[in-house]
């Protein structure tokens, strides 16, 4: 799906528009050249600006809810069969490959595509940066999903033939990432092209090298546990001010504005012919209400008949006390047997259990945020506890806690029931909620603090609040143990750890699909990513 400015949707329009009814007039004029020439491809000639391509490489929103957000456990799902996943810690591939398929198939071909075609065109620097800074955060994503993939021979099919990548192995693809991060962010300049039909920010060069240094501190911190001493290098360039700075505030969110007409695809579990299926959990409603959370009124709700649309006949409840998260460890076969069991829904559809707010988080008109000044603040505050940051950085911590905290409380659109709306989270309610006992800043326990709200401030963006839970520990989660899960997780830490390779890779591009499950250590739910110790 391409999301672009509309005099650029229009621009194309009208150029293929024109270029098949030439395409016509020639065909009616000389059908009698043979077929050589009438079974040419009329689009073939014709090629896509690289700045559109970058636009439709920018929706790097995907299908998270059959996997990550319930390894993450944030949403939960009671049944089996087609939708099952994350929630019984089995092998799905159906659900499974949608990220690897869609990644390599539009931002992998379109980034690798863009940098091939301008990378030596001096008036287009800035799109070749951006498609680096790009390319880098979508394999970032891939990696710590599948571990090992197609990396230096990824996205080269129609540019050098090679239809059958060889996969890299994941830490050298970090150490690349690293590379581009920095290299890409620092080549980025204000007076050289312009590139206005981006979707994030218009071509805006400040904010783009914000987007670059906030992925280069989240690169830094995935290695916390296994490399303290590199991560402390890498944090300490993306956060340098000279280089231009991470994101501080909402106003350098990374965003895909959906409306009304481009429907958000992440949140389709919420208004799709399934969507009384789908549970908040009980660890993220928990939580929430054990520290008068003023985010639940807006995330979760419960319906007398979840299969409906809320109306008038169908009113929701969003009061917080009476929120009931679903838990796991149970199948819709013994689910009544559950601690606290609410019973079936009125309307017998489903169960008591609550949903996410299909007027608010869940409407089809939802942004979607790709990365936050929230996220970035929680991390800047957590490497400032370790240390990490430039002497130059003199923010303390707290600080920067508290402003992840109300970053997210505050971020547009969010928590609105209007396309775009302001948060109704006010500054009162936030600060009311950074003085409660468990969430006031406390130097002794400030890293599972941090961590457990950047948990919180990645709702919705569920591969993030999956994998920095594996980098960090936090917050502790119960073990979903629940029969018939795949035995690596049984074998493992009862967690999934990464997805699997897809069935069309494994029977396409066996050899290299299979060099690489045997080099990660089987292509397994319970294989560890290489920063995961």
């Amino acid at each position: 799906m391409y999301i672009m400015k509309t005099k650029y949707v229009n621009a194309m329009k009208i150029k293929y528009m024109l270029a098949t009814l030439l395409v016509l007039l020639f065909g009616m004029s000389s059908c009698d050249k043979g077929f050589v020439d009438i079974n040419n491809n009329p689009q073939g000639a014709l090629t896509i600006e690289p700045m559109y391509e970058l636009a439709s490489a920018q929706i790097i929103g995907t299908d998270q809810h059959h996997y990550e957000g319930e390894i993450a456990q944030q949403i939960q799902l009671l049944i089996g069969g087609q939708e099952e996943g994350g929630n019984r810690n089995t092998v799905n591939q159906g659900n499974m490959g949608g990220r690897f398929d869609f990644y390599f198939g539009t931002q992998v071909r379109n980034t690798v595509n863009i940098i091939n075609r301008v990378k030596n065109d001096p008036q287009k620097q800035n799109l070749y940066n951006m498609a680096r800074i790009l390319k880098a955060h979508t394999f970032m994503i891939l990696v710590d999903t599948y571990g090992d993939v197609p990396y230096t021979e990824a996205g080269l099919a129609n540019i050098s033939g090679i239809n059958l990548p060889v996969y890299d192995r994941q830490q050298d693809i970090y150490l690349d990432l690293e590379k581009e991060l920095k290299e890409a962010t620092d080549a980025l300049d204000a007076t050289k092209d312009a590139v206005p039909g981006e979707i994030y920010f218009s071509g805006n060069i400040p904010r783009w090298k914000k987007y670059g240094n906030s992925l280069l501190l989240r690169l830094g911190m995935r290695y916390s546990k296994l490399d303290p001493t590199k991560a402390a290098a890498i944090v300490a360039i993306a956060t340098d001010p000279a280089r231009g700075g991470v994101m501080s505030a909402n106003a350098d969110n990374v965003i895909v504005k959906y409306n009304s007409v481009q429907n958000n695809t992440t949140n389709a579990f919420c208004q799709n012919s399934t969507k009384h299926n789908w549970f908040v959990s009980k660890p993220f409603i928990d939580f929430m209400q054990a520290n008068s959370d003023p985010r639940l009124q807006y995330i979760a709700f419960l319906l007398p008949d979840p299969s409906k649309a809320p109306a008038s006949s169908n009113v929701a409840n969003t009061t917080p006390a009476s929120q009931i998260g679903c838990p796991y460890g149970y199948k819709d076969v013994d689910i009544a047997s559950a601690p606290g069991y609410p019973g079936p829904s009125s309307a017998g559809a489903t169960y008591k259990y609550s949903q996410y707010n299909r007027s608010t988080v869940g409407r089809v008109d939802s942004w979607y945020y790709v990365i936050t000044a929230a996220q970035t603040n929680l991390l800047m505050a957590e490497a400032k506890v370790r240390g990490w940051l430039p002497a130059s950085i003199t923010t303390t911590a707290q600080v920067f806690y508290e402003t992840g905290v109300k970053a997210h409380m505050s971020q547009a659109d969010m928590f609105a029931t209007t396309n775009g709306g302001v948060s109704p989270i006010t500054d009162v309610q936030a600060t009311a909620y950074l003085a409660m006992p468990n969430i006031v800043y406390n130097a002794g326990t400030a890293i599972k603090q941090i961590n457990e709200q950047y948990w919180a401030a990645s709702m919705l963006m569920w591969a993030e609040a999956w994998h920095n839970r594996e980098r960090s520990g936090f917050p502790v989660l119960t073990k979903n143990f629940i029969s018939g899960q795949d035995a690596s997780v049984t074998a493992g830490d009862g967690f999934i750890h990464r997805l699997m390779y897809t069935l069309k890779e494994m029977s396409a591009n066996q050899v290299n699909t299979q060099a690489a499950a045997d080099r990660i250590g089987g292509d397994k739910l319970g294989t560890r990513i290489f920063w995961d110790i």
